[in-house]
């Protein structure tokens, strides 16, 4: 049996860190320390094209292995730069801890070791989706950065 069926177990895992940064506040967090000034229309807009990522990974599955571990990478990027690291370096409680450290590590660790199985993880499969799921957790972060800037004011 393909274990392809991780990928949706990480979707769902990626909707119950949605909850828990809502409930606890991730905006203003996000503002006081990251100092990044974001509205909730942005963190739902976000969501949504993270949870359109999942399902789309997780439907096409092993057939195209690097783009489907993207999204087990961009939990792992989430959980460790946005949620582990600056809480060690600030002391804050950082509103996704708890289901970027209980689920998402173990999650995506599951993915890849599932896709290794499962045979169609290989160090090309594994490098590209590092890089599209890094490259996918800071767009919006550059969009969010340089949407002020005089070139972008419309």
């Amino acid at each position: 049996m393909s274990r392809e069926y991780i990928l949706w177990i990480a979707t769902i895992s990626y909707g119950l860190h949605m909850l828990e940064e809502y409930m606890y506040d991730w905006r203003g967090w996000v503002g006081k320390v990251l100092q990044l000034p974001v509205e909730w229309n942005e963190f739902y807009l976000v969501n949504a094209f993270v949870i359109i990522l999942g399902v789309s990974c997780a439907a096409i599955g092993w057939r195209k292995p690097e783009m489907a571990l993207s999204f087990p990478a961009f939990m792992l990027v989430n959980a460790t730069l946005f949620h582990i690291v600056p809480v060690l370096l600030t002391q804050i409680f950082s509103p996704g801890l708890f289901t970027a450290v209980i689920l998402f590590l173990p999650v995506a660790v599951w993915a890849y070791y599932g896709a290794w199985k499962d045979k169609v993880l290989t160090i090309r499969s594994a490098a590209i989706s590092g890089v599209l799921g890094f490259l996918m957790m800071f767009f919006p972060i550059v969009l969010q950065v340089t949407r002020r800037l005089p070139f972008f004011v419309q």
